[in-house]
C-alpha cells in the first residue's frame, strides 16, 4: 500500500500535517484496550495530544498515521478511519489474486520436477491441476532464460505484469529455476502476429512464432536489466505434453547457445543439423574437423567464418553475399578461392559446401574445448 502518497493527499484534504510513523505493537494494544479502539486497519487511539490511526501491523511494530488531536473534529476522525479501512479492503483482493497466480504456478513447477525425478517425459498433467490454469486450451510455449546478475532478484509479479502488458492479454508464467521461466501465451498471438505483417504475404507458422520471439526479446532487452535468451515451440495443449515440450525447448536453447554464438533467439526448425551433430562423440568431431580442414584451421579466422556463414545463410549466392558483407563481388570470390586453395574445398559446389558447413559447426565446439 502506498501510504506515503495517501498521507500527502490526506494532509492536503484535512489542511493539517499528517505524519507516517511506527508505534510499538504492545503500546498500541495497551492504548486500544484502554480506549476500546480495536486492532483493525482504520482504528484510532489518542496519546499525549496525538491521534494515531492504525494502518497495518508487522511483527512488534504497527504502522500509523499521526496528527494532532485538536486539529480534527470527531466527524473528520471518523472519516479518516473509514478511508483507511476502505483502502485496505480494496487492496486485499488484488494481493489475493496476485498471490493465487503464483501459488498455482508453483504447483505446476512442483509437478514438473516430480516428473523429472520419475524420468517420465511424456506424463500428462493431473486434471485437477490442469483445470486451474486452463491447460486444456492451446498455448504457445516460450522458454525464457535471464542472463542477469546472480545478485538480482526478479519478482514473479513484476515479470508477469510486464508480460501481460506486452502481450495485451493474460499469460501463464511458470518459474522453473532462478533464471528460467516458462511462458504460455494464447494461440491468438499467432493471428495478431499475422496482422502486424499482413503486407509480407502469406506468413508461415514458423515466421509467426519467430516474430513473437523477436518482439518479446526487444521488449525484454529494453525493459529488463541484463541479457536474456528465448526459445519457442509449436503450439501445444499443455495438459497433454507440457513436460516433453519444456525438455525440448531446453535442448533447443542449449543447442543455440552452443552453435549460435551471439544469438539470443533459438528456433528449433533452424537447428536440425546441430541436433544431429550434438550426438557425435567428441573424438569423432575432432577427427572430422581435421580431416575436412586438413589441419589448416587457422583459415577459420573471424573474417573467414563470417564470410562463409553469410554465404551459407544466403544459399551460396555470391552477389547477395557480397551485398550483405558490403564488399565487391570480386573480393568475395577472392576469399572463396583462397579458402579452396588451402583446403581443396570449393564451397560453391554443393557437396563441398555441406562438408564445410558441418566442419564449421563442429569446429565451434572443438575449438572451445
Amino acid at each position: 500500500m502506498e501510504w506515503e502518497r495517501i498521507r500527502v493527499q490526506l494532509g492536503a484534504i484535512l489542511q493539517a500535517p499528517v505524519q507516517l510513523g511506527k508505534l510499538q505493537q504492545q503500546e498500541w494494544v495497551r492504548l486500544a484496550q484502554e480506549q476500546s479502539a480495536g486492532n483493525k486497519p482504520g482504528a484510532s487511539v489518542t496519546d499525549n495530544g496525538q491521534l494515531y490511526f492504525m494502518l497495518e501491523s508487522a511483527g512488534s511494530q504497527a504502522s500509523v498515521f499521526s496528527v494532532e488531536e485538536v486539529l480534527l473534529t470527531s466527524a473528520e476522525r471518523k472519516l479518516v478511519e473509514l478511508m483507511i479501512e476502505a483502502c485496505r479492503t480494496q487492496e486485499k483482493p488484488k494481493m489475493s489474486a496476485a498471490g493465487e497466480d503464483e501459488r498455482k504456478a508453483n504447483l505446476v513447477k512442483d509437478w514438473f520436477y516430480r516428473q523429472l525425478e520419475l524420468a517420465d517425459p511424456y506424463g500428462e498433467m493431473p486434471d485437477s491441476l490442469a483445470a486451474q490454469l486452463s491447460m486444456y486450451a492451446t498455448k504457445i510455449p516460450l522458454l525464457l532464460y535471464g542472463d542477469y546478475s546472480d545478485n538480482r532478484n526478479v519478482q514473479y509479479q513484476d515479470l508477469k505484469k510486464l508480460l501481460d502488458s506486452f502481450f495485451d492479454a493474460e499469460i501463464v508464467l511458470i518459474p522453473l529455476m532462478d533464471k528460467e521461466w516458462l511462458i504460455l501465451g494464447s494461440e491468438h498471438l499467432l493471428s495478431e502476429s499475422g496482422e502486424d505483417r499482413e503486407n509480407d504475404g502469406d506468413e508461415s507458422l514458423e515466421d509467426s512464432l519467430a516474430s513473437i520471439c523477436s518482439g518479446l526479446y526487444e521488449m525484454l532487452s529494453s525493459e529488463w536489466v541484463g541479457e536474456c535468451h528465448l526459445s519457442v515451440h509449436y503450439p501445444i495443449i499443455p495438459a497433454k505434453s507440457l513436460m516433453s515440450t519444456i525438455l525440448q525447448m531446453r535442448e533447443t536453447m542449449a543447442l543455440g547457445r552452443t552453435y549460435e554464438i551471439g544469438s539470443s533467439i533459438h528456433l528449433p526448425w533452424k537447428l536440425h543439423l546441430e541436433k544431429l551433430l550434438i550426438a557425435v562423440p567428441e573424438t569423432e568431431k575432432q577427427k572430422f574437423v581435421e580431416r575436412v580442414l586438413k589441419h589448416v584451421d587457422h583459415m577459420l579466422d573471424a573474417e573467414t567464418q563470417s564470410t562463409l556463414e553469410q554465404f551459407f545463410t544466403l544459399d551460396c549466392n555470391v552477389s547477395e553475399t557480397a551485398k550483405k558483407l558490403y564488399i565487391h563481388r570480386n573480393t568475395l570470390l577472392y576469399r572463396l578461392d583462397k579458402f579452396k586453395q588451402e583446403t581443396g574445398l570449393d564451397v560453391r559446389n554443393f557437396t563441398d559446401a555441406v562438408l564445410v558447413k558441418v566442419a564449421m559447426l563442429l569446429y565451434k565446439v572443438t575449438k572451445r574445448k
